[in-house]
C-alpha cells in the first residue's frame, strides 16, 4: 500500500480528538490510518510543552516541502520526468545522462539517488525500481572444473576480431538463468556490440529443449547471428546442432572465468530485477520474456552514448 501524508483536515481532526482525550488507537481507526502514522505525527509536531498543535504541524510540513523542492533543484515538471524514467526501471545514471543529452536539464545521478532515499523516508516505492540483485557466492578460483569436459570445442581466443573488439553486430554471448529448484528457466543472448538482448523461456534444462529454443530465437532475428560465446555448462554440449541449424559458430570461455562473458553476466543481473533469484519461473511465458527484453533494449546505455541497444542493433 502506498503511504499518503496526512492532510490538513486530518491534522485538525487529530487535534480535536486529543482534546476529547481519545486514544491514538481510536484516532487511527477514525481516520482509517495506521496507529504508527498517528504516533509519528504526534512525535514530530508536538510543541515544547508536549501538546499537539494542528496549525504548527501544517506550517512545519509546508516549510519542509518548500525546502525539499529547493534542495533537489527540480521544477515540478522535471521532477515528474525523473520519477517517470525511474518507474520505467531506468537507473538514476541513465536518467541523468538522457536528460542532459536531450538538453532538458543537467541533474546528477547522485541528486536523483538522494531524492529516492528521501522518497523512501516517506514510504514511497521508487526504490523498488532500482537494481538490487547481487551475486551472493563465487566459485573459488583454481578449483577444477567439475562439469563434463567437451572435446574439440573452439576456444574463446579463436573468435573473429569483430567479436573480440565489439566492432561488428552479430556476435552474441549466451547463458541460462535459473529460478527455483524446478526445471523452468530462461536462456539469454546478448549482442556484444549493441547490447541487444534476446530472452527465451525453456521448460527444462535439457540440451534438447535449450537447442530448440535457441534455434527458434535466432530464426526470428533480422540480423545474422555470426558467433555465440558460452561458458562450459553441460546444457551447451550439443552446440553442434545449433551451429548446423543457424550457421553461427560457438566459442567457449575458460572455466569459471565469468569476466570473459562480462556483458552476459551483467545483463543477467539486470534481468534479476524482474525475475528474482530463488523464485520459480513456472508461470513465466515467452511473452513475459519478450516484454523484459523490450524494456532492456529500449533503455539508453551510457556505453552506447545514451543510445538504446535496439537502435544500434537495427541500424
Amino acid at each position: 500500500m502506498t503511504y499518503h501524508q496526512l492532510t490538513t483536515d486530518e491534522r485538525y481532526t487529530i487535534a480535536a480528538y486529543l482534546k476529547q482525550r481519545k486514544s491514538q488507537a481510536f484516532i487511527a481507526r477514525a481516520l482509517n490510518r495506521s496507529p504508527s502514522s498517528i504516533s509519528r505525527e504526534l512525535k514530530r509536531n508536538r510543541r515544547p510543552d508536549g501538546k499537539y498543535c494542528a496549525a504548527r504541524a501544517v506550517k512545519r510540513t509546508s516549510r519542509i516541502r518548500r525546502e525539499s523542492r529547493r534542495k533537489w533543484y527540480f521544477t515540478d515538471i522535471e521532477l515528474q520526468m525523473v520519477i517517470a524514467l525511474i518507474r520505467l526501471d531506468w537507473s538514476p545514471e541513465q536518467a541523468s545522462l538522457w536528460l542532459k543529452k536531450c538538453n532538458i536539464r543537467s541533474i546528477s545521478h547522485s541528486t536523483i539517488y538522494r531524492y529516492i532515499w528521501y522518497d523512501i523516508f516517506y514510504l514511497g516505492d521508487l526504490h523498488k525500481h532500482l537494481r538490487q540483485s547481487q551475486k551472493q557466492r563465487r566459485k573459488k578460483y583454481r578449483s577444477p572444473d567439475s562439469r563434463g569436459v567437451l572435446a574439440n570445442k573452439a576456444h574463446i581466443s579463436e573468435r573473429p576480431i569483430g567479436a573480440e573488439n565489439k566492432s561488428r553486430i552479430g556476435h552474441f554471448e549466451i547463458d541460462t538463468v535459473h529460478g527455483s529448484r524446478d526445471q523452468h528457466s530462461i536462456v539469454t543472448l546478448v549482442d556484444r556490440k549493441s547490447k541487444y538482448t534476446i530472452i527465451g523461456k525453456i521448460k527444462n534444462r535439457t540440451t534438447d529443449e535449450l537447442n530448440r529454443k535457441v534455434i527458434q530465437l535466432i530464426a526470428k532475428e533480422v540480423k545474422q547471428v555470426r558467433s555465440i560465446t558460452s561458458d562450459n555448462g553441460t546444457e551447451f554440449h550439443q552446440y553442434k546442432k545449433i551451429e548446423e541449424a543457424t550457421n553461427a559458430t560457438f566459442y567457449f570461455a575458460n572455466p569459471y572465468h565469468s569476466w570473459e562473458r562480462g556483458l552476459n553476466e551483467n545483463t543477467n543481473g539486470l534481468i534479476r530485477q524482474y525475475l528474482p533469484k530463488g523464485e520459480s519461473m513456472k508461470n513465466i511465458t515467452q511473452k513475459d520474456c519478450d516484454k523484459i527484453a523490450m524494456k532492456l533494449n529500449r533503455r539508453p546505455r551510457k556505453c552506447l552514448n545514451m543510445e538504446t541497444p535496439e537502435a544500434v542493433y537495427v541500424r
